[in-house]
Order: structure tokens, then sequence, then C-alpha cells
């Protein structure tokens, strides 16, 4: 037996505003909101990998211990970092010596973009 990956599942404050820059970021769309048994609405995307915002009443802390690599589809690594600072991710490092360059999205978790595979 195996398991397979169903969903990526993100610890946050507004899952509709996060899901909207994240389906801005990897060209989904917001395929479903379900409620859990106390009432917190979940927010789920369509697409490859399917992201779960899950509303949180936690502050993030610390680096997160899982993140996303993402390259861009059409252009250079640069223009996709820019094209995602317009959509509201900031950039946190950026050394010469790595590859990847890294970024936070609205609410704080890192994430990187590398070159064009």
């Amino acid at each position: 037996m195996t398991a397979k990956v169903l969903a990526i599942a993100i610890d946050c404050h507004d899952a509709e505003a996060l899901a909207g820059f994240w389906c801005g970021a990897l060209g989904q769309e917001i395929s479903t909101r379900f409620d859990d048994a106390e009432g917190v609405t979940y927010v789920e995307t369509s697409g490859d990998p399917v992201l779960v915002f899950q509303p949180v009443p936690d502050a993030k802390a610390l680096k997160n211990r899982l993140h996303l690599d993402l390259a861009p589809v059409e252009g250079g690594q640069y223009d996709e970092i820019d094209r995602l600072v317009a959509l509201g991710a900031v950039v946190i490092a950026d050394e010469p010596e790595f590859p990847w360059v890294v970024l936070t999205d609205p609410e704080g978790n890192e994430f990187c973009v590398l070159p064009p595979r």
C-alpha cells in the first residue's frame, strides 16, 4: 500500500484572500468552500496541486517547515518574481550563490521561485 498527496493545507487568517493570491500565482480557481464541525470555512483551489486554506487563530511565528518551489511556465525567473510581487508577495532573500529567490505570500508563508525548467 502507498498513499498519495490529496492536497496541501495552508494555515492562514483570511482563507479567501490567501486563496485568491495563490489562485493568481498558480493560475487556479477556487473550486470549493466547506465548513468543518465548528463552522470554520475552508477554501479549496482547483488544479494540481490542490491547495486548501484553513483558517487558524495562531499567528505565524517561525520559518515554514514545508514550502512550495515555483518556476515560471513562461518568461524568466525575475519576470515571474515581478508578477508575484504585483499580486502581493514580498521578496525576502535573493542571494546570488543560490539559484532560488525566497518570497513570502501576503500572510508571511515562505516560498521559492527558481529559474524555468
